[in-house]
């Protein structure tokens, strides 16, 4: 497939270890050629790497299937999902996950991608709403003003929201940056 077919959550094999799109910009800077941005997040290690592609460049991609599966619960092995199908339970590695355990709370159903029926990846939705359990009191006339403060939110996600946001409420969370995105509506 070319490099400008690329999107996020295709599956890739590289240099013999397999990959998983999880960025991709299109660049055409005035007067040079243009190119692909690519950010691959390798399977094995969770490591990731930023590449630079032509867009005709040809990168070798592979099939990876889509299960939707309910996350259970997280321990010292590893977290837990249901494939919501079957009820086979597996459980993945946290050095696989790397971050994304912080925007799922439990019981909450998520797109896992699988290889060779091995899970290796998760495919989180643009945003999710998490309950904030832990910030400073709301700040009189914050309105007005672009004060932000440290929010917890009850996954243990640490997240930047305006000074009006208090304990307790449910807040909408991006999750490609894990940037406030606004209130969650009711």
């Amino acid at each position: 497939m070319k490099a400008i077919d690329l999107r996020p959550g295709y599956g890739v094999k590289m240099d013999g270890k397999l990959w998983v799109i999880s960025g991709y910009e299109f660049r055409n800077p005035g007067n040079l050629r243009s190119f692909v941005n690519v950010k691959f997040k390798n399977v094995q290690s969770g490591g990731q790497i930023e590449k630079r592609c032509q867009p005709s460049e040809e990168i070798e991609v592979i099939d990876l299937d889509r299960k939707t599966c309910e996350y259970l619960f997280s321990d010292g092995h590893g977290a837990t999902f249901m494939d919501t199908e079957s009820y086979d339970q597996f459980v993945m590695p946290k050095d696989v996950l790397g971050d994304a355990l912080m925007y799922l709370r439990p019981n909450t159903q998520t797109i896992v991608l699988m290889y060779n029926n091995n899970p290796i990846s998760l495919e989180l939705p643009g945003s999710v709403e998490l309950t904030i359990t832990d910030c400073p009191p709301g700040i009189k006339g914050a309105t007005v003003t672009n004060q932000t403060k440290d929010a917890e939110m009850e996954t243990g996600l640490v997240v930047r929201v305006p000074g009006f946001i208090e304990n307790g409420e449910t807040i909408r969370v991006n999750t490609a940056d894990g940037s406030y995105a606004g209130r969650a509506k009711e």
